[in-house]
């Protein structure tokens, strides 16, 4: 017997005399495939359910915005509502007045449609944005002439946002005629005011959905004479102090619109 050097009969030592298989019969022999999975692609992937449709802009929904100072809710609930500077009412006038006087002068002197027809301090304004421009200015502690310079500095959180909408506003006027929508600040020489439903609405739509200007933060929304405050759905405060503040204002009134802390809305502006 020849033992190999692992000490193993040669004839067994796999190693030493490795076996010789036998070659497999192609011709009887059969292969399992497997379908290769694809590659995975950089592509999303397109969904098969059909694309839903983009909503039309119901600007009669849109919200609206007034900007006072919370010092002047008492005497705006006097008044039963926002009444327009060329008032008469002596509860109209603000104890806190965030327009400069300059400003008041030029909105009384700025007519919609040539001298004899009404001017712009017949109108209560509103913005379409909490975000509005002459807002962002104040709570910057800007210096812009149309800013009262006794509110300059004043923080905040010490003024709320009257919240409603369009379509009550207009309604509450009783008549679309009422209502001015103005692209820009109601003075500038350059702004044009629309004063049909049809030409308002055409306006609205128009730099609400117009991404390339700021056309929506310095529009206004102005309403003639008064504004019920039954309109008034949201008050946004600046915090918890505010909003307690606010309803203790309301509590010995017939109106309960919704007091909501919206930090946000009162926040400095980024590039301030």
């Amino acid at each position: 017997m020849t033992e190999c050097i692992h000490g193993l009969e040669l004839s067994r030592c796999d190693l030493c005399s490795p076996k010789v298989l036998p070659k497999p019969d192609l011709t009887t022999t059969t292969t399992r495939t497997r379908t290769p999975r694809p590659l995975a692609s950089s592509t999303p992937r397109r969904s098969t359910a059909p694309a839903s449709k983009t909503q039309p802009l119901n600007v009669s929904e849109q919200r609206i915005h007034h900007v006072t100072h919370i010092s002047n809710l008492d005497g705006i609930l006097s008044s039963s509502g926002l009444v327009a500077d060329a008032s008469d009412a002596r509860s109209a006038r603000p104890t806190v007045d965030i327009s400069s006087e300059s400003n008041r002068e030029a909105r009384r002197a700025t007519f919609v449609a040539g001298v004899g027809s009404p001017n712009i301090a017949n109108y209560v304004p509103f913005y379409l944005s909490p975000n509005a421009s002459l807002w962002e200015a104040q709570r910057a502690g800007s210096t812009d002439p149309r800013l009262s310079p006794t509110t300059r500095g004043l923080p905040a959180s010490e003024f709320v946002l009257l919240v409603s909408t369009v379509s009550k506003v207009a309604e509450a006027g009783r008549g679309d005629d009422n209502i001015i929508v103005a692209d820009g600040d109601a003075v500038d020489p350059r702004t044009r005011f629309a004063t049909s439903k049809e030409a308002y609405d055409r306006m609205l739509r128009r730099v609400l959905t117009d991404e390339e200007t700021s056309a929506m933060l310095r529009a206004e929304f102005l309403a003639k004479d008064t504004v019920p405050f039954e309109t008034i759905t949201l008050i946004g405060v600046a915090n918890d102090k505010a909003r307690d503040a606010v309803k203790a204002i309301l509590v010995s009134s017939d109106y309960r619109p919704r007091v909501a802390v919206h930090p946000p809305w009162f926040a400095l502006p980024a590039d301030a």
